[in-house]
């Protein structure tokens, strides 16, 4: 997926906090959301397509997506997790 040098310089866009791997649990959690149709990115748009994987920001409050293995990291694009049903 993602080099473990390129992880250490990435950055959320806004916090400039760091940027981890998101666990498979978190990213079944966020798909399972897209199914039901309640998942928005920040920018406003319905997310239809589930995600193969994706980065948590530090303080765990926003997923940065990751397609086709490049990081899509734009703050419209984000995902904001308290939005997600547990």
């Amino acid at each position: 997926m993602i080099s473990k040098d390129l992880l250490e310089m990435l950055v959320c866009p806004e916090s400039h906090q760091s940027l981890t791997i998101a666990r498979a649990e978190l990213v079944e959690r966020i798909n399972r959301g897209i199914e039901k149709g309640q998942v928005n990115n920040a920018g406003g748009t319905k997310m239809v397509k589930p995600f193969d994987g994706g980065l948590l920001r530090a303080d765990g409050k926003v997923f940065y997506p990751v397609l086709d293995e490049i990081p899509v990291l734009l703050a419209d694009e984000a995902i904001l997790l308290e939005q997600l049903d547990d």
